[in-house]
């Protein structure tokens, strides 16, 4: 009798001490957007769940069904009565990939968020690497498919050249801004708010916040299942996105800087037109009725006034857009105070 009561004590002993290790380490939320995966999820779960458990850390998994058209949300709701740690979501209709990743996100309760795709060419493997790097001292940590299991026209060319456009206007040197499989901080995502297709400039809006942001190298298979959902036809959006983003990075806040510096330029061009041919009619007596010149002066003069004026306009919009929703032009990474941290 005596050994089996040592092994029970013991048993409890690990259990006690596992469950404090487990509770001093941060919560962990996956979030995993779908559009018609039905055939993938319950997969996916079988490969997240081996992994996460041994984790032994504190987690959920937060779906969100993108209004799928096959059985997506039937397969999500099978998974929830299986496993009191899912959580799932349904939106309307299909809003894309960045609104359901933001639904998922703001649904997360763990205090690291780690995003990925629902069609298994995410390596749910490759989550404890992203946890380590983070444990590093990083605010995100992004995924890079260095060995990329698509094809090269329609998928890996675009996705290069928007990597290296998104690259030189962000400042931001990561390899893979489009790899879904990323971990963020929740207090970082709690001070983004995404739109369009903006999901991908995540890193770069993070970094312009002064995040601390590190990349690490990922598996990447070949989908098994369903369709994807991206193509050539995506350049055109992923390049007026680029442009959205860089006004997002360096005028978000002070838009002024852009018009009225545009306004300046444009007028200033107009006035040094209009001043010359004023001296060629009063000085050098030279008539005006045949050059098209003096109308060119007076519309860009005309423009450059207007775009100073929007951006005056642009730049009490964005105070009241600050100011009536209480948010921060800056991130606040750590707090000080005497006797705490």
């Amino acid at each position: 009798m005596l050994m089996p009561m040592n092994c029970i004590k013991n048993y409890f002993a690990t259990s006690l001490m596992n469950n404090k290790r487990a509770a001093k380490r941060p919560k962990i939320s996956i979030v995993i957007p779908a559009y018609n995966e039905q055939e993938s999820l319950a997969i996916l779960y079988k490969r997240l769940k081996e992994v996460l458990l041994g984790l032994e850390r504190e987690h959920e998994i937060v779906m969100v069904d993108d209004g799928s058209s096959d059985g997506t949300f039937e397969e999500m709701k099978r998974l929830v009565r299986k496993d009191k740690r899912v959580k799932v979501m349904r939106l309307a209709k299909n809003f894309g990939q960045t609104a359901a990743l933001s639904a998922g996100f703001e649904a997360a309760e763990g205090e690291i968020v780690v995003a990925m795709d629902a069609d298994l060419q995410n390596d749910p493997r490759d989550i404890p690497k992203l946890l380590t790097k983070m444990d590093g001292g990083y605010d995100l940590v992004s995924g890079w498919r260095k060995k990329r299991q698509d094809k090269w026209l329609s998928r890996r060319l675009p996705s290069v050249m928007a990597n290296w456009l998104i690259g030189k206007i962000s400042g931001v040197p990561l390899h893979d801004f489009g790899c879904t499989l990323k971990a963020y901080k929740k207090e970082l995502l709690s001070q983004i708010n995404l739109y369009g297709e903006m999901h991908r400039f995540i890193p770069a809006v993070a970094a312009g916040q002064g995040a601390r942001i590190a990349e690490v190298a990922v598996r990447h298979q070949r989908r098994k299942y369903g369709k994807s959902k991206y193509g050539l036809s995506r350049v055109v959006s992923v390049i007026l996105d680029v442009l959205l983003l860089k006004f997002l990075l360096s005028f978000q806040s002070r838009p002024m800087r852009l018009f009225g510096g545009l306004g300046l330029i444009v007028a200033g061009v107009g006035t040094t037109i209009f001043g010359w041919l004023s001296y060629e009619k009063l000085v050098m007596l030279r008539p005006l009725s045949q050059r098209p010149l003096f109308q060119v002066s007076i519309f860009l003069i005309l423009v450059g006034v207007q775009l100073v004026t929007i951006g005056i306009l642009a730049e009490m919009m964005m105070r009241v857009y600050f100011e009536s929703q209480n948010k921060k032009t800056y991130y606040v990474r750590e707090r000080w105070q005497k006797g705490k941290k």
